[in-house]
């Protein structure tokens, strides 16, 4: 019998435990370890900021999901990694902390899947958080709490005052552009359908160089029949709404009224607001790892950011020189065989958009994205490659390289069946690969953008096929990725 340990059950990581209860026998012990109790769609959460969702929509339990399919569940954080084991326990196991009474226990695993996500590192921004001056979509709570402010300066409006609504991204190296991006959309729809539009001036802030990078490096696509950057594409969508735009920005400080931000070109300036919803930038969760010796292994196991080394190519070089190939394939370590990281937890070996720093040595430029379909995809990816490494079977480990992904984003607003739109991008791969597809680096084939009412029907089905396939409801598996 084997010891399958996932850390996180996030996207990646319930995706990866649920297809190896699938693949293997019950004989295989899968033990997850989450410090959190519920399961969230985090994509449906901006429909939650909106009021348009509650959040038992987008939540639902874990530990009967899990106790039905035979996985069992850790209601604890993980805060070591022993790979090698140490001079007590033979055997590689990781430390958790108990959520509950706060002690500690071991748990010895043959295989261990590091799916942790991010820590939200709202501490990068002075100011920056719920529970200081902005708010966020991260969390179904979050959420809750951008529709409470939300929903009371709506009152505000209808009043006849004038508010300031910023929406955007909290730090120059943050990522998840697309989250913000949509909730700037579902805000403004909503506005209008409480006819009170009229009353805000919106602006978006972000750390891009032009808009539609979305921390991809922008992008060429087919729309209306025509071949268009992502920079004209998502423009002639704020212009049409009236939605203003700061771009090239790191905010230094989100004061009760007031953000302080720098740009590029190393100018400093404030914006004041009556609401503003900033995505924070990302970190690893803080694991620590040790060797037999109880020696400090950290900087092995991880880059400085707290993400965890997998196959890629971590050699330091010039932006100008990263080659698609450089991108993590199998999401094993190196060292550590028996240790996978997918989703947020793997570290990127570099940036997709290109690094730029002001002149103040200012780094203002999004890190690399990989939430949603490619998270569930490389949990799915590594469930098959650790299945067939414990059936004997000799082929090589399964591959979900973002050089090799592509990926839909679909930004909707409303909730409804006829009420609604939808912003739908498909871009193939997620990372540029200009060997093989030199001119725009991605296949134009499989890389267009759309506008309308089919994008939203579309959105609304992904959330309830999803949560129907996280529920491990009948034929959940025949759900794609």
């Amino acid at each position: 019998m084997s010891k399958i340990v996932v850390l996180g059950a996030g996207i990646s990581g319930h995706t990866a435990s649920c297809f190896l209860r699938k693949y293997l026998s019950k004989e295989h012990q899968i033990i997850v370890v989450s410090p959190t109790k519920k399961y969230n769609w985090i994509p449906s959460n901006v429909w939650v900021g909106v009021g348009d969702m509650k959040p038992e929509q987008v939540l639902f339990d874990l530990e009967p999901i899990y106790k039905k399919a035979g996985i069992d569940f850790v209601n604890a954080k993980a805060t070591k990694i022993y790979p090698e084991g140490n001079k007590y326990i033979s055997s590689p196991f990781v430390v958790v902390e108990d959520m509950n009474s706060k002690e500690e226990k071991n748990i010895e695993y043959d295989y261990l899947i590091n799916a942790t996500g991010p820590k939200l590192n709202f501490d990068a921004t002075e100011g920056l958080g719920p529970s200081r001056n902005s708010q966020s979509i991260c969390s179904a709570s979050h959420a809750v709490q951008a529709w409470e402010n939300l929903s009371s300066l709506i009152k505000d409006m209808k009043n006849g005052k004038n508010k300031t609504i910023v929406i955007g991204v909290g730090h120059g190296m943050a990522t998840c552009q697309g989250a913000a991006f949509e909730y700037l959309f579902n805000v403004e729809s909503k506005l209008k359908r409480e006819k009170v539009r009229d009353r805000a001036k919106i602006i978006y802030m972000t750390n891009e160089y032009e808009l539609g990078d979305f921390g991809m490096g922008g992008l060429h696509l087919k729309y209306g029949g025509y071949i268009a950057h992502s920079k004209t594409f998502t423009e002639s969508l704020f212009a049409e709404r009236e939605i203003f735009w700061i771009k090239r920005a790191h905010p230094l400080e989100v004061g009760k009224n007031k953000i302080k931000y720098e740009t590029l070109d190393g100018t400093f300036h404030e914006q004041e607001f009556d609401f503003a919803m900033l995505i924070p930038p990302f970190a690893g969760v803080g694991l620590k790892a040790f060797n037999k010796k109880e020696e400090d292994i950290t900087s092995s196991l991880f880059l400085p950011n707290g993400f965890m080394k997998v196959d890629g190519n971590y050699n330091p070089k010039p932006y100008s020189e990263w080659d698609a190939e450089d991108w993590p394939k199998t999401l094993q370590n190196p060292t550590y065989k028996n240790i996978f990281a997918i989703g947020i937890a793997f570290a990127p070996p570099h940036p997709i958009s290109k690094p730029m720093q002001s002149p103040n040595k200012t780094t203002i430029s999004p890190t690399a994205p990989r939430t949603g379909m490619p998270s569930a995809m490389m949990g799915k990816a590594v469930a098959q490659s650790i299945s067939n490494l414990l059936k004997g079977k000799d082929r090589p480990l399964h591959t979900a390289s973002m050089a090799k992904l592509g990926a839909a984003c679909v930004a909707s607003t409303g909730t409804g069946l006829f009420s609604g739109t939808a912003v739908s991008i498909i871009v193939y791969p997620i990372v540029p690969d200009f060997k093989r597809f030199p001119e725009y680096g991605r296949d134009l084939n499989f890389t267009f953008g759309d506008i309308g009412l089919a994008g939203h029907w579309i959105k609304l089905l992904l959330h309830y096929a999803f949560i129907y396939k996280a529920k491990l409801n009948p034929f959940w598996y025949i759900i794609p990725e």
